[in-house]
């Protein structure tokens, strides 16, 4: 998530990168960074706290933290960057890339006999 910060907030108008233009490739990397997100997430929590949590609440959790990073990410590129954009169908793509992970993971996990939930 740190990596993910940095390419939210870091300027990259001073690059001469080669780019193409295709529309809306941006709304499918943000879904992909968050879609990716839960789903290390998920490995990771089942790691380290299945004996605690079942996995619907530790997919709850990361489903709403993800969601509000995202959206927390939007505010502070729209407030405090001088050259990002804050774009709600960003926050809409990083949540619904959230969702997808957690519903994947959802049917991985019961699918899965090497990564069944421990509760």
């Amino acid at each position: 998530m740190v990596f993910v910060t940095w390419l939210s907030l870091a300027s990259f108008s001073n690059t001469h990168l080669p780019g193409y233009n295709i529309p809306n490739f941006d709304k499918l990397v943000h879904f992909t960074f968050y879609f990716v997100a839960v789903v290390l997430g998920v490995l990771a929590m089942r790691k380290e706290i299945s004996q605690f949590w079942s996995f619907e609440k530790a997919a709850v959790f990361l489903l709403v933290a993800m969601v509000l990073f995202g959206i927390i990410i939007e505010f502070v590129q729209f407030n405090f960057t001088t050259d990002r954009m804050g774009d709600p169908y960003d926050a809409l793509a990083n949540s619904v890339g959230a969702l997808c992970g957690s519903l994947v993971m959802k049917f991985v996990v019961q699918k899965t006999k090497g990564l069944k939930w421990k509760q």
